[in-house]
C-alpha cells in the first residue's frame, strides 16, 4: 500500500513542498563571485565580516619597515662592495740595462738592481689590453705538501732538462733608433724566448704563461710604478717585461755594437726572472731572503737569485749563437759589458746582485754551456756568488 506520507518527486527543489524558504540563497551567477579575500566557512565564526584592509601599491615602494622588503633587497640588491687594493708582498726585480754611467770610448755601463717590496701596481701600462677579472680560467692548485722552498731552489727540475734547444733565432734587424724600433726589436726576440723556453719549462712540469711586453718612455708610469731607465720584470696580470727605450737609443749613437748586445742582454735577463717565477724559484728565493738571519745572509740570498738570471741570460745566446752570432767586434762588446756589469758600478753599492767578476763568471758559464743545469747558484760556494 502506497505510503501518502512519502515526498513526492521534486519535493526538496526550490519552490516545493519541502523546500526551506528562511535562508534562500541567491544563485551564484558569472561575475558576482565572492572576492578570494572574503573568509571561507572553515574561518567559522569568528572570522572577519570582510577582506582586509590593504594599503600600498604592488608597482610603488613597500612600506617603510617592511621585512620582506628588507630580505628581497639583501637577497637581490646587494649594496656594491668596495674595491681594495691588495698589496704585494714579493719583490720585483729590475734590471738597470744600459745605465747611466758614461764610459770613455766603451759606451754605457750596465748595471743591475733590486726593487724589493714594492707593495702597488698603481697603473695599467699605456699601449696594452688589461686584463679582465675572470678571463683566464684558474689553475687549479696542487695538493699535498708543498715543496719546501731549499728544495725548489736546489733541486728544481729545471736543471735536469739538458741543454737549451735551438730555435733557429736571428738578431731582429731593427736598430735602436726609435722607440718603435726598439719596441718591434723585443717582440720579435720575445717570441724567440717565449719558443725557447716554453718546452724546457713544461718539461720541468710546470705551466707556461708568455709575458706581457712594455715598451716605455722615461718617467712614465707602468705596472711597476714610475720607471727611470730601469728594465723591470713584474708578475702583474701574469706577468710582464717592461723596458726603456731612450737609453737605447743615446748609447746606440756612441757605440752601435755595444747596444746590439744590451738589447738582448737586458730582455734576456728579464726574462730570465719570469722563468724563474714560473718555475718557483722566484718565489722561494723571496721567501728565504726575507727570513735570513741577518742582513748579510740576506744580500747573499738576493745575489744568488739575481746571478742565476745573469746565467739564464747567457744560456740563451749560447743556444742560439748559430744563427744569433756573437763575434767579431758584438763578442768583444759582449765581454767588455761580462767584465764591467756588478754591484761596483750601482750608485748606492749594495751588494745584492753580484760583483763584476762573479756577474763575468755566470754569464760566461751560461753561454758558454747553454744549459740552464749549470746556472745552480744555490748550491754554488759564497766566493762564487760576491
Amino acid at each position: 500500500m502506497p505510503d501518502n506520507d512519502a515526498p513526492k518527486p521534486g519535493h526538496f527543489l526550490p519552490g516545493g513542498a519541502g523546500a526551506d524558504t528562511s535562508g534562500a540563497r541567491k544563485p551564484v551567477l558569472p561575475g558576482d563571485s565572492a572576492p578570494l579575500t572574503a573568509p571561507t566557512p572553515r574561518l567559522g565564526g569568528s572570522a572577519p565580516a570582510g577582506p582586509p584592509q590593504l594599503s600600498g601599491s604592488r608597482l610603488g615602494p613597500p612600506p617603510p619597515g617592511d621585512p620582506a622588503a628588507a630580505a628581497f633587497k639583501v637577497r637581490y640588491q646587494p649594496e656594491p662592495i668596495p674595491f681594495v687594493v691588495k698589496k704585494r708582498s714579493k719583490a720585483l726585480v729590475a734590471a738597470i740595462v744600459a745605465g747611466v754611467v758614461l764610459v770613455a770610448g766603451a759606451g754605457v755601463a750596465g748595471a743591475t738592481k733590486l726593487l724589493s717590496k714594492y707593495d702597488d701596481f698603481v697603473a695599467n701600462p699605456i699601449g696594452t689590453t688589461p686584463s679582465l677579472p675572470g678571463g683566464t680560467p684558474s689553475k687549479s692548485e696542487p695538493t699535498g705538501t708543498p715543496t719546501p722552498d731549499p728544495v725548489v731552489e736546489k733541486e728544481n727540475k729545471l736543471y735536469a732538462n739538458g741543454r737549451l734547444a735551438s730555435v733557429r733565432c736571428k738578431e731582429p734587424a731593427f736598430r735602436p733608433t726609435s722607440k718603435e724600433n726598439v719596441r718591434s726589436y723585443y717582440e720579435v726576440l720575445l717570441k724567440c724566448l717565449n719558443q725557447s723556453w716554453k718546452p724546457v719549462v713544461e718539461k720541468a712540469g710546470f705551466a707556461f704563461h708568455e709575458p706581457r711586453l712594455i715598451v716605455f718612455d722615461e718617467g712614465e708610469e707602468t705596472a711597476c710604478g714610475v720607471q727611470k731607465l730601469v728594465a723591470s720584470y713584474c708578475d702583474a696580470d701574469d706577468g710582464a717585461v717592461t723596458m726603456p727605450w731612450q737609453d737605447l737609443v743615446e748609447s746606440y749613437e756612441k757605440n752601435k755594437a755595444l747596444a746590439r748586445i744590451d738589447e738582448p742582454d737586458a730582455l734576456g735577463y728579464v726574462y730570465a726572472v719570469h722563468v724563474q717565477k714560473l718555475t718557483g724559484i722566484f718565489d722561494a728565493s723571496d721567501n728565504l731572503s726575507d727570513t735570513a738571519p741577518n742582513e748579510a745572509a740576506r744580500l747573499e740570498h738576493l745575489r744568488r737569485q739575481a746571478l742565476q738570471a745573469t746565467c739564464l741570460a747567457g744560456v740563451f745566446l749560447g743556444a742560439e749563437k748559430a744563427t744569433f752570432p756573437i763575434q767579431g767586434e758584438l763578442l768583444k762588446q759582449w765581454q767588455w759589458r761580462s767584465r764591467n756589469d756588478g754591484d761596483e758600478q750601482s750608485t748606492d753599492k749594495v751588494r745584492d746582485h753580484g760583483s763584476r767578476k762573479s756577474a763575468e763568471l755566470w754569464r760566461t758559464r751560461g753561454f758558454s754551456t747553454a744549459d740552464p743545469g749549470s746556472c745552480n747558484t744555490f748550491v754554488a760556494a759564497a766566493d762564487k756568488v760576491g
